[in-house]
């Protein structure tokens, strides 16, 4: 690896402003429009053909995106099809601005515009490259030819849309501006813009693409600013901003590209494009949401526009994608799970106006996804405040804090041997196996109990001892403490400190009852049992002889 073979190819704006930087965030989402019909289809590995893309280009509309670049119409049939088909079909909204590329070159323009009959709202994208790179090893001419090539694309649009009847609004973008003296490229767009003579009801966009990114963002940044300063009819020009992720900092160039004074964003779902792609769009705009800031896209059912996407793309979404990603929301950290689940309660008590909970940037329901399955997720790592979190929102579970303890180095054992995630019914299952009505070697067949003149209780319990039917007499405080009493007299077991609790499982008549148990053997070890029936008082005699048979089997 020789770094000696690299220097930077990006120039320093001849005026630096910093204005913007004391800014901490946008205030206000900016016109998105999606390039993913064009930039991100020709990335893929095999394009979409016409009905995939007139499924994707429906799901962009249902998003809420009002500019959509629909393609290159003289690049192929298919993409000419494509915008006949939208015409055609009448699929495009009053209220939605399809979008055309087209490079600065007369046949292909003209091409562009035979696709375009009939279409209401237009934007027609022209471009060449104007970077050192592409002016001395692709194109071989000057600077001034360049930007000659560039007017002469303008002229054409303008002249070919009065032909039409149309009132098309332009853009222009020199290409590889990251790579293109910022006064140059100034010079550039101000004399496209010299032949547009944009108005205030019918602006251009001006947009700045990071085609091949080369700088840190703020670099980009200052580059932007010196472009918002010093574009003429500027407050008749929209900027734009087409960023890359080349060295991963699409985000970062397209946030601070809009403190910088840009009013545009073009981009894609999930960030696919050229080599590393574009900028990510629904990173952007949750970024936005998640200050309180509405992006005017709607992301709230993430899982299904990952599905779609995936299914139309044949690419993947990274199971760490911001927002979108299977594991974003998933706590598998004992401490994570302990602080999410002590931070829900504090929710629930405190009610607060304001989304403030540990680990979770933003409210995960947001965009469809749920608490138990999404946000705990139970591995070897997990600790038990995952687990009764998960234990008590899905299956109303609710064990003593010591228990839930137990339970949590109980599941963390089972996946640990497995060497898997264990998903909620899993667990619920280890629940039961492990604590809940055990019936080996002691079972409980029926009691009769009655109180006393002096509040005691006394009577019979009849069990099983290792399937054999026995009776005991039984007395004690309560009922509890009688059975308790007539076990370790007759069946040589000892323990104190008996622990209990107890709760509903459902609301009405026929509802079930949960009752939990910790005795604590000579040498100071306690063993949990749990019993499940509709009648309480049954329930924690279960619970007893769970415990009761835990403890005989050494847990």
């Amino acid at each position: 690896m020789n770094y000696q073979k690299y220097s930077k190819g990006y120039f320093m704006p001849p005026e630096i402003d910093l204005e913007w930087a004391k800014k901490d965030a946008p205030d206000h989402a900016p016109i998105w429009c999606s390039v993913d019909m064009r930039d991100g289809n020709q990335a893929l590995i095999t394009p979409m053909n016409l009905e995939e893309k007139l499924e994707f280009y429906k799901m962009l509309i249902k998003v809420g995106f009002k500019e959509i670049e629909v393609g290159f119409p003289a690049a192929s049939e298919t993409e000419y099809e494509f915008l006949r088909r939208l015409v055609e079909d009448d699929l495009i909204p009053d209220d939605v601005t399809i979008q055309v590329l087209t490079q600065a070159r007369e046949h292909i323009i003209r091409k562009t515009f035979e696709a375009l009959k009939g279409v209401k709202n237009a934007i027609v994208h022209v471009y060449n490259s104007t970077s050192v790179a592409q002016r001395q090893q692709v194109f071989r001419k000057s600077k001034e030819e360049i930007k000659q090539m560039a007017v002469d694309g303008a002229k054409l649009l303008k002249q070919l849309t009065e032909e039409a009847g149309a009132d098309y609004r332009f853009e222009y973008s020199p290409e590889s501006f990251t790579g293109t003296e910022p006064e140059y490229a100034l010079e550039v767009c101000n004399a496209v813009l010299d032949v547009w003579q944009p108005t205030a009801d019918r602006k251009a966009i001006i947009n700045l693409p990071v085609t091949v990114e080369m700088s840190m963002p703020h670099v980009y940044a200052m580059q932007v600013a010196y472009m918002n300063k010093n574009l003429k009819y500027r407050e008749n020009v929209v900027l734009s901003l087409h960023p890359h992720n080349d060295r991963g900092c699409g985000v970062a160039d397209t946030e601070m590209g809009l403190l910088a004074g840009a009013d545009r964003v073009e981009g894609t779902l999930f960030g696919n494009g050229e080599r590393t792609g574009n900028v990510d769009i629904v990173t952007v705009g949750m970024n936005m949401f998640a200050l309180g800031v509405d992006p005017e896209l709607d992301f709230s059912h993430m899982s299904e526009l990952v599905e779609i996407y995936e299914s139309l793309t044949r690419m993947q979404v990274s199971y760490r994608q911001p927002y979108a990603g299977k594991l974003v929301f998933a706590a598998f950290s004992g401490s994570h799970q302990d602080a999410i689940a002590k931070g829900m309660k504090w929710k629930e008590e405190k009610n607060p106006d304001k989304w403030t909970l540990p680990y979770l940037y933003i409210d995960p329901k947001d965009v469809g996804r749920e608490y138990d399955g999404d946000v705990i997720r139970i591995n070897s790592q997990s600790g038990k405040g995952g687990v009764g979190f998960i234990m008590e929102q899905k299956y109303g579970i609710e064990m003593p804090k010591k228990m839930r303890e137990d339970f949590g180095y109980c599941v963390k054992g089972v996946s640990d041997h497995k060497h898997k995630e264990l998903m909620p019914d899993e667990i619920f299952q280890i629940f039961q196996n492990e604590y809940v009505n055990v019936t080996t070697p002691y079972e409980l067949d029926d009691f009769m109990l009655k109180k006393e003149p002096d509040g005691t209780r006394s009577g019979t319990v009849d069990l099983k001892v290792d399937g054999k039917k026995v009776t005991f007499l039984a007395k004690g405080n309560g009922r509890l403490d009688a059975v308790s009493n007539a076990l370790q007299q007759n069946l040589n077991i000892s323990y104190k400190d008996l622990t209990y609790s107890e709760h509903a499982l459902e609301v009405g008549q026929n509802s079930r009852a949960m009752a939990y148990i910790g005795i604590t053997s000579d040498d100071g070890h306690i063993t949990w049992g749990a019993g499940m029936d509709t009648d309480i008082i049954t329930a924690s005699f279960h619970a007893l002889f769970s415990a009761i048979n835990r403890m005989k089997a050494g847990k």
